[in-house]
């Protein structure tokens, strides 16, 4: 996109954008409930958590043994294990929507399961499985009445996770922006860990910011969590464009 020298030294210098950008930023963050307490201060855009309403959620399979689950199976029973690998194709997926937000649904990958609480879990431990979890944490957000479920499904164990919940700010309502995942990149991946990023594009008022949403995940209990002995397991930026992103969305 063609703009002035002003704009191109600083893209989200106007006004206009500024708060676009902080709004959009802020769902973002929110979606992983992390630094919102640093996001928020100076400005009141309010974070959101989720419910989702997906017509592709499924009941939880029955649960594996312990041991089973220790060696790397779903907790749900998802078959295929990858220790290995990345992601170089846009996965097939059915498209369920948290309101506006839509998020990729799969027999194979997940989420195949759903709390008592009505929150989506259970993906295959795979590089893809790890994929959809991320695109999923991204959605379930943009409904806040699960909120504090959510976030305590989605956060695994480990030395940070009370400081992370603590600092979550919940259960708030953004209304007015657009959220919608336009490709990724499976940064890392070791069947322990994952680093999946997403271009996400936001829109509110008009104004329209592109964004890189990280997350680090770690395979605990037989699921993808965010990894809470990472003291900040989401980041996000602009970005100008999704150059070098597989294009991905409903």
């Amino acid at each position: 996109m063609a703009e002035d020298d002003d704009t191109q030294q600083s893209p989200f210098a106007r006004p206009g954008f500024i708060v676009g950008a902080v709004v959009v930023a802020a769902l973002l963050i929110t979606a992983v409930f992390l630094t919102v307490l640093n996001l928020n201060r100076g400005n009141d855009a309010a974070p959101p958590e989720g419910n989702p309403s997906s017509s592709s959620s499924a009941s939880a399979a029955p649960t594996p043994s312990e041991s089973a689950v220790a060696g790397g199976v779903s907790v749900c029973g998802l078959d295929g294990v990858e220790l290995s690998g990345r992601v170089t194709t846009p996965p097939t997926a059915e498209w369920a929507y948290v309101r506006t937000v839509a998020y990729p649904t799969s027999k194979t990958y997940g989420p195949a399961a759903t709390t008592s609480e009505g929150v989506p879990t259970c993906f295959q431990h795979s590089p893809t499985g790890a994929l959809f979890a991320a695109a999923t944490a991204l959605a379930v957000p943009a409904d806040p009445t699960l909120a504090r479920a959510w976030i305590e499904t989605a956060l695994s164990s480990g030395t940070y996770r009370d400081k992370l919940l603590a600092e979550a700010n919940t259960g708030s309502e953004t209304s007015g922006v657009r959220l919608q995942l336009v490709g990724f990149k499976v940064l890392s991946y070791d069947g322990k860990t994952a680093s999946i990023d997403l271009a996400v594009r936001g829109s509110t008022e008009g104004q329209t910011v592109t964004g890189s949403a990280v997350y680090a995940l770690v395979w605990e209990d037989g699921d993808w969590k965010i990894d809470a002995n990472n003291p900040a397991p989401f980041d996000f930026a602009s970005i100008p464009d999704t150059s070098g992103y597989i294009a991905w969305g409903a």
